[in-house]
This record gives structure tokens, C-alpha cells and sequence, in this order.
């Protein structure tokens, strides 16, 4: 259990000396790690398809870090966490509950990007009370167009990568143009800047369950997003081939008052690639 007495301690505001962290809940020992100066409402980061807590990039986290408590954590089957991951991204949102409910919360902003995007917005819509403020990039609705074609275009992605001997998030997430490609490079170098603690890789079972999840997502029965209340900012590059950039458009018409952010030239990770210009967006989103 994490205490709010950070009188003595010295606050980290770097991702990549965050401590590693475990917490069991409902049979599931969790692995997360915790930055930023304790008390207030923390901001938990939501991750993407695949990832691991070692795939947020620390030019986004670090920022936000330096006023608010940042958590991340590994969902239920993957990296550190135990337990099988689930193949709905509704049991993935009930898992998300039950994480940040173990660590004493009962309310919390979300930032969340893809596939954590998608379980941010059903935990909102099933838990309102729960959430603060709402951050969602590079992600689109239930029942969005497209959504459903992520398994091949991930699977298409991978064997480019693995051909060319390259990160698959180098295809996945960036423009194959020269700042895309020069922005990818630097990306996977900032994801390496822990050097110490880093976590376990996703197995192949889990990415494929988490497909699963998200093809069973985009099929499903669109959610009633007028629901949702909390201030939520949408950001996505304007060339998303993973997550369609109209759904942010229509994930945008559809929340009220939310805004909307899309960087130009720049893909599903546009928010990594203009880091610089995302990340002081966030703080003021979450500082209002």
C-alpha cells in the first residue's frame, strides 16, 4: 500500500528511476510504478497493445510528473502482472477498477493511449464516479469503423519490422517519411533510457488475446458517449493507420465539450512524435 506522507522522501519526477512496484487485488498481483509528488488526484496511465510499463515514453510522463502523482501499471497478464490477460476490453476496465482501488483511490484523471484509450472509456462509462479527467490518444469507440482491421495491420507491421530488423512500433506508430522515421528512431531510444528494472517482454498468447480483445471492441455495440461528463482531451496524429484519426473526430463529436488535438504529419504516435508540443497540453488540461 502506497502512503500519501511524502514528508521525507525525495520525489521522483523521472520515469526512469520510478520505483517497481507490486500489488495483489482479486487474485491478481499487479506491477506498476509510481512517480511524482504523492497527494491530489494521480494521473494513472492507461498503455497501449503490447506494451509493457517499459513502453511509455518518459518525455510524455516526465512533464506530467512534476506536479502530479503518475502511476502506471501492467495490466493482468502482461509484463510483471499475473494472471491470464482478458479478451474483453470491458473485463480488461473491471481489471483497471479493481488495480486502482487496491491502491486506495476513488478518484483518478486517466491517460490513456490506443488500447488503454479504449479501456479508459469503458471504465468511465461503467465507473463515472471513479474518474477526474479523461485524456485519450491515438484510440477510437466501440463499434468504430476499422477498428477490427488493427489484427492485420499489427501482424502486417510486425514481419516489416522483423524483416528490416526494426521495432514494430517504428511501422505501427510513424509515418514512413524522413521526420517519421527520424521521430521513431528517437522514440525507441527514449524507451530505453531505464536501464535498471525493466520490465518482461509481452508473450505472443497475450498480444493475440489483446487482439482478440480489440477486433471483439470494434464489433461491438457502440457505447453511449454522451454519458461521459468528465473534461476529456482527445489527441492523435492525422495518419492513423492503427486507429482510424476520424475516430478521434467522432470520439470528439460525440463527448461534450471535448477537445481536440491532431498533429499534422504524424501517425498513431503523433502525440510521441510532437511530444514537446503534447505534453505541456496535458499539463494544462489536467492543471484547469
Amino acid at each position: 500500500m502506497s502512503t500519501h506522507d511524502n514528508s521525507n522522501e525525495t520525489v521522483i519526477t523521472s520515469y526512469a528511476h520510478a520505483p517497481a512496484r507490486t500489488i495483489t487485488a482479486g487474485g491478481v498481483t499487479y506491477a506498476y510504478r509510481e512517480l511524482g509528488p504523492k497527494g491530489g488526484v494521480p494521473v494513472v496511465f492507461f498503455v497501449h497493445l503490447a506494451a509493457t510499463l517499459d513502453n511509455w515514453d518518459p518525455r510524455i510522463i516526465d512533464p506530467i510528473a512534476k506536479h502530479h502523482h503518475v502511476i502506471t501499471f501492467d495490466n493482468r497478464g502482461v509484463g510483471a502482472s499475473s494472471g491470464e490477460v482478458p479478451d474483453s476490453v470491458e473485463a480488461m476496465a473491471d481489471d483497471a477498477v479493481t488495480f486502482i482501488k487496491a491502491l486506495g483511490f476513488d478518484k483518478v484523471d486517466i491517460f490513456a493511449f490506443s488500447l488503454g484509450g479504449m479501456i479508459a472509456q469503458a471504465l468511465v462509462v461503467k465507473h463515472p464516479g471513479l474518474v477526474r479527467k479523461l485524456i485519450l490518444t491515438g484510440t477510437g469507440p466501440k463499434g468504430g469503423k476499422d477498428i477490427d482491421k488493427v489484427v492485420r495491420i499489427t501482424y502486417y507491421d510486425i514481419l516489416r519490422a522483423t524483416l528490416t530488423r526494426s521495432d514494430p512500433k517504428e511501422f505501427l506508430f510513424f509515418n514512413r517519411d524522413t521526420a517519421g522515421k527520424l521521430a521513431a528512431k528517437a522514440f525507441v531510444r527514449r524507451l530505453e533510457e531505464r536501464t535498471m528494472d525493466r520490465d518482461a517482454k509481452i508473450k505472443l498468447t497475450a498480444l493475440r488475446t489483446q487482439l482478440k480483445a480489440i477486433k471483439n471492441w470494434g464489433r461491438g455495440t457502440p457505447d453511449d458517449l454522451s454519458k461521459i461528463t468528465q473534461p476529456t482531451l482527445i489527441g492523435n496524429g492525422d495518419n492513423d493507420r492503427m486507429v482510424p484519426s476520424v475516430l478521434s473526430e467522432d470520439l470528439h463529436r460525440r463527448i461534450k465539450d471535448s477537445e481536440l488535438v491532431i498533429y499534422r504529419g504524424s501517425g498513431h504516435g503523433g502525440i510521441f512524435q510532437f511530444h514537446d508540443e503534447f505534453a505541456p497540453v496535458a499539463v494544462e488540461f489536467l492543471a484547469r
